[in-house]
């Protein structure tokens, strides 16, 4: 799964993939702001069928947030 999410973040936000990890910041790591966290959000459901919905995005800080929250709600 991280793989997955990790390439999907790499693409939409154009940043290297070596800095995106568990860890990495989304904001403050990957320069990601508000515009680019809802272009993430739907390049995810466009890969994996599973949208975040705006109010737990907002809870949504880092690279590994995305992948716990995606494995806690996969069908």
């Amino acid at each position: 799964m991280f793989e997955q999410i990790r390439n999907i973040i790499a693409e939409t936000l154009s940043c290297d993939l070596e800095a995106v990890t568990p860890e990495a910041d989304l904001a403050e790591d990957l320069e990601a702001d508000s515009l680019d966290a809802v272009e993430l959000n739907m390049a995810i459901e466009e890969a994996l069928g599973v949208s975040i919905p705006d109010e737990e995005l907002k809870n949504v800080k880092t690279v590994g947030d995305i992948v716990r929250y995606l494995e806690a709600h996969q069908e």
